[in-house]
């Protein structure tokens, strides 16, 4: 059965200003979202990701702009809104993002309570008690109990996961249709971790939202995801189910992620690491972006950027070791281990 796009980018383009040079950010990603899924965006930091989905919501740093493609969600082009008023009738309305830093999404000097009514004020047009009862009953939907009382409390009387729920409250309290996590579990101990993504899981299905992960951690994703699009400088290197991703991986970088998770460590061995350091996005990059890197790279590597190679009619990776010309060359062995490791993240 076809799956429905909600949203669709093509050919995205996006350039920052910084003193006096081009930083290319984003350099050409295609994408579909799907309605209903859940997609992670996964990469190291300075990949992309968060400036990928800012551009959904019109985000961007004032020396970013977007240099060329197409943004489509409900028939509309989102790389020609021009005005702030053309952009709150996406943001936050149908697309809704959940900050890694609760402390900083949230006004130390302001209510929790009058925090969630502003959002639920703003966009579903309720208005005093009206507003307060539907608060009351998105903090208890979020797991924050005795929500009357919690509404009268401020920020600093919460702790970090707690704060967390009210930032996601926010977010759900305006009814958006998509709902962007960046890094939602960063700055959190990892049994918080874990009930803040059951916690996702669980108000994707009661709200009815397609749901986008922004992470570095490929172990995060894999009980929430049920698909891993891997950026690497800019540029969507791999896409697939998680399945796929995770238990047959293509492109050299996904190798080196998945050898990076912990749970594949050996006692009395040095964890892996990626050799090398990212690109610099200033210069123009030729060839495969991670070939410096890549201790599978072949001399074309260094030369011309490599087109996408379908995997499986949901798996498709951006490398040339999928050309039927290239040498054979198999995954690191620790990947068999992934299974267990997997298995141990539950």
């Amino acid at each position: 059965m076809e799956q429905e796009v909600i949203l669709s980018v093509k050919n995205l383009h996006v350039k920052f200003d910084l003193r006096g040079k081009t930083l290319n950010a984003i350099r050409g990603i295609s994408l579909d979202l799907y309605k209903n899924e859940s997609l992670a965006i996964v990469g190291e930091s300075g990949s992309g990701k968060s400036v990928l989905v800012k551009t959904f919501m019109g985000l961007l740093d004032a020396n970013g702009k977007i240099t060329d493609g197409q943004i489509i969600y409900e028939g509309k082009d989102l790389t020609k809104f021009k005005t702030e008023k053309e952009w709150l009738t996406v943001r936050g309305k149908k697309i809704a993002m959940v900050l890694q830093d609760p402390m900083t999404s949230l006004n130390p000097l302001k209510t929790i309570g009058y925090q969630i009514c502003e959002a639920i004020e703003l966009h579903q047009g309720l208005k005093g008690a009206e507003a307060k009862a539907q608060a009351a009953k998105i903090l208890q939907d979020v797991g924050i109990t005795e929500p009357e009382m919690r509404m009268k409390q401020y920020p600093h009387e919460f702790s970090g996961g707690m704060r967390q729920r009210v930032v996601i409250a926010i977010a759900v309290a305006c009814k958006p249709k998509i709902l962007i996590c960046d890094e939602p579990t960063t700055a959190l101990d990892v049994t918080i971790q874990a009930q803040i993504l059951n916690l996702l899981k669980d108000l994707k299905v009661k709200y009815n939202l397609t749901t986008i992960y922004i992470t570095h951690d490929l172990g995060v994703v894999a009980n929430v995801a049920d698909r891993i699009a891997v950026l690497y400088a800019g540029d969507i290197v791999e896409i697939g189910t998680c399945e796929e991703v995770f238990y047959n991986p293509r492109h050299p970088y996904t190798w080196a992620l998945l050898s990076s998770l912990p749970q594949l460590g050996i006692k009395g061995e040095n964890l892996y690491s990626i050799k090398g350091t990212p690109p610099n996005l200033f210069t123009d990059i030729k060839g495969d972006a991670f070939a410096p890197r890549n201790p599978h790279a072949l001399k074309i590597d260094f030369v011309k950027r490599p087109p996408y190679f379908d995997v499986s009619p949901t798996h498709k990776a951006r490398t040339w070791l999928l050309d039927p010309r290239a040498p054979k060359v198999e995954p690191p062995k620790i990947l068999g281990k992934l299974r267990e490791g997997v298995k141990n993240i539950d």
